[in-house]
């Protein structure tokens, strides 16, 4: 794997395109410190020092690498591109122009983007001016100083403007990487961003009762978890598909056998997000509530994460998003008419609908399995890190899901890029 990397480097394309990946990666660190107009960025570090926050709050910091609790032009960080892009993908189902348009092929997809992109914009807006109205109460709890000092009228209007501004500019270079760099733009954004929120993670856990004992035992589970998700994440159903042969003029087309692959997780970790985003939420109207009120007291004493009501409704929205999720994504008629156009079937199954119920049938046993993953990955760092007293979004089976993801994704594209240039890849 060493010589795949050096030889990457080595050769001048591959190597520009690995810089300029790494160039965009530096500019977006360096403007998670750079902070939104009206922000006091020396109160904002005491309050980092002093004070705590929800979890949702926690989830979306960890996604933007640090910049939300910095109250950086990046405060946002790729959020509201990836909630616009979930928008898009379940408006297919509701709206038929969408699915039109992502049946038309590039010029559809392309059409598809530009929503998106508008409706990224219109969500910064939103959430930035969310952040700013809660970043003097329950965006730092217990903080003793005011980290937005100046609340004019027109202060807070350019903050929400620089925020939306570098939420473009983000979904900008997320869209160069891809163009011109190696992998997903978007995907090495976050994984980036979670990856810098690795370092304060150890500090928390060092200092932390038996912070030694407690490190080597997370770096430990993270490892276990780690092999778990690359197994799972690279196995696949192969459903064989034989093309029968066909006579074109003088030519002949088909007659050869292909498969479909059907990965076990194939909602990734998008269920994760919808429960801990749902999960939140009454965490956050208890912030906004009486603290006397019973409602609020409930809450609080049920809906924590050291509660087994907390845990259990958590594990049965992971398997409810990965159904929802996987039969928007996956839509085995569309698969069986394309299989039928040209001319393929599966071997013992009727072409047409007894293919599409076969399909669903399968995906519907591998979501099965795909979603108990899914849960039992993201409940078992939450359970251990409450056995331990740590509180930490970097460790947790979302994160290390969407790094390994992202991680063998990237290792694939450049390792497809050296066979092209008959190197030996990296995973040969």
């Amino acid at each position: 794997m060493l010589s795949a990397f050096v030889s990457a480097f080595r050769t001048p394309d591959l190597r520009r395109k690995l810089l300029f990946t790494l160039g965009i990666i530096v500019l977006f660190r360096l403007g998670t410190f750079v902070p939104a107009p009206g922000v006091s960025y020396e109160n904002v570090q005491q309050c980092l020092a002093e004070s705590g926050s929800a979890d949702l709050l926690t989830m979306l910091n960890m996604f933007s690498g640090g910049a939300m609790f910095q109250l950086s032009i990046f405060a946002l960080g790729i959020m509201p591109y990836i909630t616009a892009s979930i928008i898009v993908q379940l408006l297919r189902v509701v709206i038929p122009r969408f699915e039109e348009l992502h049946k038309e092929g590039q010029s559809g997809t392309a059409k598809l983007t530009q929503y998106t992109r508008y409706l990224t914009i219109g969500l910064a807006v939103m959430q930035s001016a969310v952040v700013i109205s809660v970043a003097n109460s329950s965006l730092f709890l217990g903080c003793s100083v005011n980290p937005f000092p100046d609340t004019s009228p027109a202060m807070i209007l350019l903050a929400i403007l620089a925020m939306t501004a570098g939420t473009g500019l983000i979904m900008w270079m997320g869209e160069q990487i891809t163009e011109y760099g190696v992998g997903n733009g978007m995907s090495i954004l976050i994984f980036s961003g979670i990856c810098a929120s690795f370092p304060p993670a150890l500090g928390q856990v060092l200092r932390s009762n038996n912070g030694v004992q407690n490190l080597i035992f997370i770096l430990v589970l993270f490892l276990a978890i780690t092999v778990v998700v690359v197994f799972v994440e690279q196995s696949q159903r192969r459903i064989p598909v034989q093309y029968a042969k066909r006579v074109v003029g003088r030519r002949t087309y088909g007659g050869s056998t292909t498969y479909i692959p059907i990965k076990i997780n194939m909602a990734n970790v998008i269920p994760v997000i919808f429960a801990t985003s749902l999960l939140a939420l009454p965490t956050m109207a208890m912030q906004f509530g009486d603290p006397t009120a019973g409602w609020v007291q409930w809450l609080s004493a049920n809906y924590n994460q050291t509660s087994a009501l907390y845990l259990l409704t958590f594990a049965l929205l992971i398997i409810f998003f990965a159904f929802f999720y996987t039969s928007i994504t996956f839509n085995p008629e569309e698969v069986a008419d394309n299989m039928k156009r040209y001319g393929g079937f599966i071997p013992g199954i009727r072409a047409g609908a007894p293919t599409a119920r076969y399909l669903k049938n399968v995906v519907t046993r591998i979501t099965w399995v795909g979603s108990f993953y899914l849960a039992i990955i993201a409940l078992i760092p939450t359970i251990v890190f409450n056995q331990l007293g740590i509180t930490m979004m970097a460790f947790g089976g979302t994160s290390i899901i969407i790094i390994v993801g992202v991680g063998l994704q990237t290792v694939k594209d450049i390792d497809a890029q050296l066979q092209q240039r008959h190197y030996e890849g990296f995973l040969r």
